[in-house]
């Protein structure tokens, strides 16, 4: 059984850069994309503060998000790091089998990943999540390198609050359609 504490917080810095862009793209009509909250069971509340201190994960999450950006279904989740590679132990397999169920339905799924020490973001496709995770299983890395991220699905930051992720992700499709 997973448990929920404060370290259950992390990257909740891009969420919050995320949720506004997904603010953004809903004003402007770009997109429509909600953040999908994982359910929990409180253990402990204080409530004199009125929140909750211990609590755990009632089932597992899927994503963090899921949408629909001018016609195209979109699922992800966000991921952020400190070191030099992206863990694989932060992508769970069921996961990316929901990543897979979701694109097989003619959606689109990935992950964002924001790299603390480059500041630099990325939108990473599941195809390359898969091969990682596939090598993994098969004895070798349990990382993927920084320089495994390609620089043609890099993120940017415009208008100095939102991540525009929808150029890299047109810019994937278009690849795919090659």
């Amino acid at each position: 059984m997973a448990y929920w504490n404060t370290r259950g917080l992390r990257g909740s810095v891009l969420e919050e850069t995320i949720n506004t862009t997904n603010e953004k793209y809903r004003e402007l009509k770009l997109a429509m994309v909600q953040k999908i909250p994982t359910p929990i069971k409180p253990i402990t509340i204080d409530k004199t503060k009125g929140v909750i201190t211990l609590a755990y994960f009632d089932q597992k999450s899927t994503v963090d998000y899921i949408g629909v950006a001018q016609g195209t279904p979109i699922c992800f989740d966000a991921k952020e790091t400190t070191k030099e590679a992206l863990p694989l132990a932060n992508i769970h397999l069921h996961q990316i089998e929901f990543m897979e169920d979701f694109q097989n339905q003619g959606g689109e799924a990935f992950l964002i990943v924001y790299f603390k020490k480059y500041d630099r973001y990325f939108l990473f496709t599941l195809e390359e999540i898969k091969k990682y995770y596939n090598i993994a299983v098969n004895g070798g890395r349990k990382s993927i390198p920084y320089v495994a991220f390609n620089t043609d699905y890099e993120i940017f930051i415009e208008g100095g609050l939102y991540l525009n992720y929808l150029k890299p992700l047109a810019k994937y499709i278009q690849d795919k359609d090659v």
